[in-house]
């Protein structure tokens, strides 16, 4: 096997790029065939990001996938090849091995809107994907949620099930049917996909219809009969799903991998929680997370023969504890881990230079300047505050299951015993926000905890939904929950008088006051002896005489400031400065006298470097099931979905306005993940609820761009199906159909099995001929039998396109009017509209009635010529139709074509 061929050249610029190996070479595949994998084949993707704030990091990663029907020599050669070339890259990149249908979901995030996996072998997928290409017959199982996949099966009724949603492609139409099963977000996805192959493989050029109620659509049905041939007897059920779970995936064992002599060692170092020191740069681990996936991490002094036989001894290992041969790999070097490999562990932090530090480092205290948080969301999501906290604020106590106001004199002054609603309003960029925090004391009760909810979402009903819902537990505070009570929020043991307002202090009490400012200073009840005083922070003795300040020797200028003002809390009682080292008797008799404590200064919070983390929430068996997100951006949050952003520090569930029953789950789901984190993630975690369309700077700031005015031309699914992709896309009965090498016996059965009649264009004798000489069938049309009484309109998007002479394609039947377009006085016309060779005056800025007759008010770019088009667009057609239905939208009504 010769290993010295020539390695393809690397585009540093192009984010994705994809080759399919043919012995030893890597043959490169052009733009318009990827997210097509052949089954017999083995491809190499490498995607290099173009931007370190787009892909929270700026490590490159390589994959090499698998084919279901790839042979042992195939697999073999990409294995090669992918080595080869990560030795060129370098250890920074991150290495995959993916095999069909069990692939990543940092694979499926380069495919947008899915992947399609197509039988056949390298002269299948080295002929790629043709645009305008008819003769199409198959059917594809499309599957997922937020990673759609679409399977070419057999043409048959017996690939169908309840639970999924399958395409039938017949070239000039294709047939979306939906399981009655499937939910509403897997419908819009696979309509999505679909679109998607039309616009990339037909040009646009295709009619779509959609089966979504087969006694609706009867026309569609008969369609689809006609090449599937009757179905006979029940369907098959819904197919489970086999994602793996939340609980799966928080099982983690580390291993030490090494040679001892001869020997392979495999040596179980510790299971979760994991800390990071425990890998060491000399050596190589393999981390095995449930079974789901295999990490292989390298140390940087890792020896070269340890480092190349990473992924043989992780397959080696898969086979050993008998897991599917599927099961993913990862391979990882020392400095350039993935944020899915950081959050296994415990603790992850790195030193600016990319070294790791074991023992974490200072957290960077960033002056707050408020005049640019609202026009830099990016800040406001790091310092996780919307504003400076100055706007208004309402407080409620939670007693007898009811919500009691509480004095604003009182504001800030919060019992450990309670709950309490505390509602913020503020303004950004002229449109007033609310935050509704849920603020939760340690020793409440779980009535208290369920009146709080409920409460809360009573007050959301009130304010039709536009509350962002923080749910706080007690000394776990976010910045700006600080922010609001300016620095005066003190926490007293015990419960609250009636109107929540605290219990007076009538005996001994100690309190710890941590923080330097208005914006991020709380202070908490402490049992009142010695040994809870530490020396780098402030205390407050409250006696029924006096009011001790007491400063430890590590306390700073600024932190005996805030202590001043905090005081005021206590009012009625004689305040006294007392310095460490320097206290009166009578202070060491109120706590019991002297005892040890803390005299180091304390040490600050440790800030981790991990990248935030996007996943879409599902339980489709009563168990929680994430699907992460990648490189995200706004565009990947659907209306169906509920959303999860870890940002590390708080858990973000974004509610889709459309996502149903789903959003009750939102809280619990939050929970569970924290719950079941590898990491062990700590329960008092901030969890806050955003809904679509009031999403606070804290948020929005963790994306690369975010459109405030997106959700404004955001179509449901329901508007796409019933039309709105324009006009003339919606033909209320589909009369024709253009199928292609279709014997006649299947003619003739369809008509006597499916009641309905088989109408030829042009001369009978011709197509006689044709057919018996076993040429196509290029013109017939579909008609109702005069037994037929079924009716009901079939729904169809549609391009009036699609319209173009019989002469020089596949006649499709009857127009929108309801009139055969090859009979249209005005064919000329029609035939150059087709033609997409209209000129650019006779289309931009043109109302309806002014456009050519044959030319779709809703696809008025489309007639241009292909040179036309990339000047005014500045892209193909192609590119063009590949993005979101709401860019394109923005892109013509900008320049004249909506």
């Amino acid at each position: 096997m010769d290993t010295n061929q020539d390695l393809p050249a690397i585009d540093s610029h192009r984010a994705l790029q994809i080759w399919i190996t043919e012995n030893l070479k890597m043959l490169p595949l052009p733009e318009r065939a990827h997210g097509n994998f052949f089954e017999e084949c083995c491809y190499i993707i490498l995607h290099v990001p173009q931007s370190p704030k787009a892909n929270r990091g700026g490590s490159s990663d390589l994959h090499y996938w698998i084919g279901k029907e790839a042979n042992a020599e195939t697999q073999g050669a990409a294995v090669t090849s992918v080595q080869r070339l990560r030795e060129v890259l370098g250890e920074q990149t991150v290495l995959h091995r993916e095999s069909q249908g069990h692939e990543s979901d940092c694979f499926h995030c380069y495919f947008h809107p899915g992947v399609v996996y197509r039988k056949g072998g390298r002269a299948s997928a080295l002929k790629h994907v043709e645009t305008n290409v008819y003769n199409v017959q198959r059917l594809l199982h499309i599957r997922g949620r937020k990673h759609v996949s679409a399977t070419e099966v057999t043409l048959s009724w017996n690939s169908f099930n309840k639970g999924d949603i399958f395409l039938l492609d017949l070239g000039k139409v294709m047939i979306q049917w939906n399981g009655p099963k499937a939910s509403i977000s897997e419908k819009s996805r696979a309509l999505a996909l679909t679109c998607s192959l039309r616009d990339r493989e037909r040009g646009g050029r295709a009619q779509i219809g959609v089966v979504e109620d087969e006694n609706k659509a009867t026309d569609l049905v008969h369609i689809m009969e006609a090449v599937l041939g009757c179905r006979s007897g029940s369907m098959s059920a819904a197919v489970p799903s086999d994602s793996v779970s939340q609980q799966q995936k928080a099982n983690v064992r580390l291993y030490h991998v090494f040679e001892k002599g001869t020997d392979l060692v495999v040596q179980e170092l510790a299971t979760r929680p994991l800390t990071q020191d425990l890998l060491q740069e000399e050596g190589c681990y393999l981390l095995d997370q449930g079974g789901f996936k295999i990490y292989m991490w390298q140390g940087r002094n890792s020896s070269p023969q340890d480092k190349k036989a990473a992924f043989t001894r992780a397959v080696g290992f898969i086979h050993a504890k008998g897991y599917p041969s599927y099961t993913n790999v990862e391979v990882v070097s020392d400095g350039a881990e993935s944020t899915a490999f950081q959050q296994l562990f415990q603790t992850w932090s790195k030193e600016p230079d990319g070294k790791k530090h074991r023992g974490g480092h200072k957290r960077m205290q960033a002056k707050l300047d408020v005049s640019k948080l609202h026009t830099q969301p990016e800040l406001a999501a790091q310092l996780r505050m919307v504003d400076d906290g100055s706007g208004n604020v309402e407080v409620w106590c939670i007693q007898d299951l009811q919500r009691q106001p509480v004095d604003p004199k009182h504001h800030g002054q919060l019992c450990s015993g309670n709950c309490y609603l505390a509602l913020y309003t503020y303004k950004n960029l002229g449109r007033v926000r609310y935050i509704l925090y849920l603020w939760q004391g340690r020793q409440t009760t779980i009535e208290d905890t369920k009146a709080l909810n409920g409460n809360a979402e009573e007050m959301d009903l009130m304010y039709h939904g536009a509350l962002v819902q923080a749910h706080v537990t007690m000394g776990r505070e976010p910045p700006h929950f600080l922010a609001i009570f300016q620095g005066q929020l003190v926490v007293f043991q015990g419960c609250a008088d009636n109107g929540g307002k605290r219990p007076p202090i009538s005996s001994t009490r100690l309190f710890h006051m941590q923080g330097a400012d208005s914006l991020n200073t709380r202070t908490m009840e402490v049992p009142a002896r010695a040994s809870s005083l530490t020396s780098g922070d402030i205390f407050f003795l409250v006696t029924t005489d006096v009011c001790y300040l007491w400063f430890g020797k590590g306390c700073n200028g600024d932190q005996r400031e805030m202590a001043r003002m905090v005081v005021t809390v206590f009012a009625g009682n004689n305040a006294e400065t007392v310095l460490e080292g320097r206290e009166p008797p009578h202070f060491w008799e109120a706590l019991g006298g002297r005892a040890p404590y803390p005299s180091n200064k304390r040490l600050p919070e440790e800030v981790f470097s991990t990248q935030p983390r996007l996943f879409e929430c599902s339980s489709p068996s009563g168990c929680l099931v994430l699907t992460e997100v990648v490189f995200f951006d706004q565009e990947d949050l659907d209306k169906y979905d509920v959303m999860l952003l870890d940002t590390c520090q708080e858990i973000f569930l974004w509610l889709g306005e459309e996502a149903g029953e789903q959003r009750k789950e939102a809280v619990a789901w939050g929970r569970e993940y924290l719950r079941t984190h590898p990491a062990e993630r700590s329960l008092d975690t901030p969890i806050i609820l955003v809904k679509q369309g009031h999403e606070p700077a804290t948020f929005t700031g963790w994306f690369v761009t975010w459109d405030p005015y997106k959700w404004m031309n955001n179509q449901s699914y329901e508007e796409v199906v019933e039309g709105s992709l324009g006009p003339a896309s919606v033909i209320s009965e589909i009369t024709a159909v253009s199928l292609q090498q279709f014997p006649w016996s299947g003619f003739r059965w369809c008509q006597e099995a499916c009641g309905f009649n088989v109408i030829f264009s042009g001369h009978q004798s011709s197509i006689f001929r044709e057919l018996f000489s076993g040429q196509e069938v290029h013109n017939f049309q579909l008609t109702r039998g005069p037994g037929d009484n079924k009716a009901g309109p079939s729904t169809l998007l549609a391009s009036k396109s699609s319209q173009e002479s019989p002469e020089s394609i596949l006649e499709l039947g009857l127009g929108v009017d309801g009139k055969n377009p090859s009979k249209s006085p005005s064919k000329g016309c029609s035939s150059s509209a087709a033609n997409g060779s209209l000129p650019r005056e006779r289309l931009m800025h043109q109302a309806v009635e002014d456009l050519p007759q044959g030319v779709d008010p809703a696809r008025k770019e489309f007639y241009l010529s292909d040179s036309d088009f990339q000047d005014i667009f500045g892209k193909s057609k192609e590119e063009f139709y590949s993005m979101a239905k709401w860019k394109q939208q923005q892109e013509k009504r900008k320049l004249g074509f909506f």
